[in-house]
């Protein structure tokens, strides 16, 4: 998971994605500050983002939550503390994580809730597996959805099994999973240089604030046309961005609202401003709120960029649910074995996790199975 925090600050999260190895370095002003958080201290120490927290270290003793999401809600719930001093200070962060894995599935409302009883603008970002990582591991990211859904401000929920149609086929896994990423990325630092990147017509917090807070579904899209004013550049950006492929579902006419940033080059024309903000207002509803800014970048001259955040999008099921419906969520989580445990400090970091496991008694898989 990667926590991405704005201090108007904004923090940002990754929970448990350990496929996210793109860096993401403190930028934006200083004003963006980012942490991996994982039950995985081999994944930690591999991650490119410079601040990490290690969760679960009593449960896990360094390792994965083994796809067990209650080991991963079990590993936050054990370092509160230090997730509530990461998050402490933020006035909005981003969580960013895998849904229907151990650590992002388990761990992320936990985060979640923490962030919010600290009174934290919160927004969620996360991927729901491809189709060919089974319908278990679908099953825990929709319970995982659902029960983050409780404590966020805005929700907004990128299916992998979607690249497959917009990349082909014959796209090799390694790139699958980069391109997923890549989307995850995009989505949490387009929603924050929209804040944080000064522009001719500022989208500031505020305004973000208005838009996010407390409004459930949301979606993020954004469109690049390179071409002069007088190629309709500015309105073929702005129905990309509303038509953005790799996002859930989603009706935009039912959004309550809508933050749209448009970055060009000083050629940018306030007609094709005005382009914009009419094409998104065709698609959103009457009654949304409809904020749009402007950022101008001298090298992107005839080029247009478009991203927009559509908000309350209809409403998840807030109901209670279980993370996991294959145990018990108030049975407690089991510490791994210790006979063979080494003392710390541990050496065997870059030693591949196959073989660190062989240090431990093998935990009988049918503990985690359907009764």
């Amino acid at each position: 998971m990667v926590a991405n925090m704005i201090q108007n600050d904004i923090g940002g999260t990754l929970l448990g994605v350990d496929e996210l190895a793109y860096p993401m370095s403190d930028d934006n002003h200083g004003k963006i500050i980012f942490y991996a958080v994982n039950t995985d201290a081999q994944a930690l120490r591999k991650s490119n983002v410079q601040k990490t927290v290690q969760i679960g270290g009593e449960t896990t003793k360094g390792l994965g939550a083994g796809a067990n999401p209650n080991v991963g809600r079990k590993a936050a719930e054990d370092d509160q503390d230090a997730i509530r001093a990461m998050l402490e200070g933020a006035d909005m962060v981003f969580i960013a994580a895998g849904m229907g894995g151990g650590t992002g599935t388990g761990a992320a409302p936990i985060v979640a809730q923490i962030a919010k009883e600290l009174g934290i603008l919160t927004v969620a970002v996360v991927t729901k597996p491809f189709s060919f990582e089974g319908k278990k591991r679908m099953h825990f990211a929709e319970l995982g959805i659902k029960e983050l859904s409780k404590h966020v401000d805005s929700l907004i929920i990128i299916p992998n099994e979607k690249l497959l149609k917009v990349l082909g086929k014959n796209i090799s896994l390694i790139n699958a999973f980069a391109a997923a990423n890549d989307i995850l990325r995009n989505a949490v630092t387009g929603i924050s240089d929209m804040i944080t990147s000064p522009g001719l017509i500022n989208v500031d917090f505020a305004d973000v604030r208005t838009v996010m807070s407390e409004m459930g579904r949301a979606m993020m899209g954004s469109g690049v046309v390179q071409g002069t004013a007088a190629d309709g550049r500015a309105e073929k950006a702005a129905q990309e961005a509303v038509a953005s492929p790799l996002l859930e579902d989603v009706d935009l006419s039912g959004a309550r609202g809508v933050l749209v940033n448009v970055t060009a080059g000083f050629d940018l024309t306030l007609d094709e401003f005005s382009t914009v903000g009419e094409t998104i207002r065709s698609f959103a509803s009457e009654e949304a709120t409809v904020v749009v800014g402007t950022t101008l970048v001298p090298e992107m001259s005839d080029e247009i960029r478009v991203t927009i955040v559509a908000t309350g999008i209809g409403d998840i099921e807030r109901q209670d649910v279980q993370i996991m419906s294959t145990s018990p969520m108030n049975e407690p989580v089991k510490p791994v074995e210790q006979q063979h445990i080494r003392p710390e400090p541990r050496h065997d970091l870059d030693t591949p996790i196959t073989e660190r496991l062989k240090a431990f008694r093998p935990v009988d898989p049918t503990s985690f199975s359907r009764d």
